[in-house]
């Protein structure tokens, strides 16, 4: 059986005051109206892996009101060589915990348990916005490959940002920069060479692939600079100047961009249909989960959140024909169950309803 959420449970957690659910492997359909709470349900899900979650929010934005008395999500881990107990939990102005096995642990430690991806309304818009949006996605794709992605990622960041506080003050002794520079060469280098590693392990994923969704062509572009240490650390150095006159540094992996383009087609995504841009974010997402399939023998989770209702009939049911072939425990939300009818008992079906402000979850 592929590595799924056995149990999960929320406290205080948004609209849920306590939701509690036992599950086995097979996807999982959540339905309701909307304001129910089913993308809250998911987004606690997302807090199992590195990072803000799917609505990239705070600790302090998931409390629930108005009780406002710190919020708690508590899961178990199953499949092949993986039982792991999950604790997440933050007080009121406290930072989110985490608990592994009942040991206080790192938020990057989670991306070693299990593998997450995700696809939500707000990147419907990802191929028209700006490149920053596009750069957590791939972030996110390279992260389920690679999990030491995401100490790489903190730590460049980390080191930017002190040296974006230096340019800003106008400190112009080298010696302030010269360490954190070698720290960002170090972990930039590795960054730019984890996503073009997992650029191509997307490639080969779609190759031959037998799916509904269309195949995307895919690029790293923008000003990332020089690829390797050496040439990096000297592009920031010679830059000192110009970042300074910025306020903020210009030239590095957090500059990078990723390109997509319809391969059938041969148009870029940006100029694509809406409904094209969404099939090839399906796409994107399927390749990812069978990669990750392909190279470790075990599919992610999934996260889709309305991805049904954007669907037609057919569609819809290659991409569920799709994530059952995989054997993904995928998450899924719609406002009601005849969205997930191809599914039948293939997943298990959750209806969310809320109540005086309270999420409530039953087996129908």
């Amino acid at each position: 059986m592929t590595p799924h959420v056995a149990h999960i449970g929320l406290s205080h957690f948004r609209s849920h005051k306590r939701t509690r659910l036992d599950l086995d492997g097979r996807p999982v359909a959540l339905f309701g109206p909307n304001g129910a709470g089913k993308t809250n349900l998911m987004e606690a899900v997302s807090f199992l892996s590195p990072g803000r979650g799917l609505r990239r929010a705070t600790a302090e934005e998931v409390i629930r009101r108005p009780e406002a008395i710190g919020w708690k999500i508590r899961a178990t881990l199953a499949g092949p060589g993986l039982s792991h107990e999950v604790e997440l939990s933050a007080e009121p102005d406290a930072p989110r915990s985490v608990r592994i096995d009942g040991k206080a642990a790192p938020q990057t430690a989670l991306a070693r348990l299990i593998r997450i991806v995700w696809l939500v309304p707000a990147q419907d818009r990802l191929w028209i916005e700006g490149a920053d949006g596009r750069r957590r996605f791939l972030d996110r794709m390279t992260m389920s490959f690679l999990p030491d992605h995401a100490d790489d990622v903190l730590t460049y960041e980390k080191a930017m940002r002190e040296r974006n506080r230096l340019l800003r003050d106008e400190v112009r002794d080298p010696a302030w920069y010269r360490a954190l520079e070698s720290q960002m060469a170090d972990a930039g280098a590795a960054i730019t060479a984890n996503r073009l590693d997992v650029l191509s392990r997307l490639r080969t994923a779609q190759e031959g692939a037998d799916t509904a969704f269309p195949s995307a062509g895919l690029s790293l572009e923008g000003e990332t600079g020089p690829q390797d240490t050496p040439g990096l650390a000297e592009a920031l150095a010679d830059g000192r100047a110009r970042d300074m006159a910025a306020g903020r540094t210009l030239t590095g992996p957090h500059r990078a961009d990723l390109g997509a383009v319809y391969l059938a087609k041969g148009v870029p995504a940006r100029r694509c249909s809406t409904g094209e841009q969404k099939a090839l974010l399906i796409s994107l997402v399927l390749a990812n989960a069978r990669g990750l399939r392909t190279e470790t023998g075990a599919a992610p989770l999934i996260l889709l959140d309305e991805v049904a209702a954007h669907l037609d009939a057919g569609r819809r049911a290659a991409l569920f024909d799709e994530i059952c072939a995989l054997e993904a425990q995928a998450w899924m939300t719609g406002t009601g169950p005849e969205l997930f009818a191809e599914l039948g008992q293939r997943a298990q079906h959750f209806a969310v309803h809320e109540t005086d402000g309270i999420s409530e979850v039953t087996a129908p």
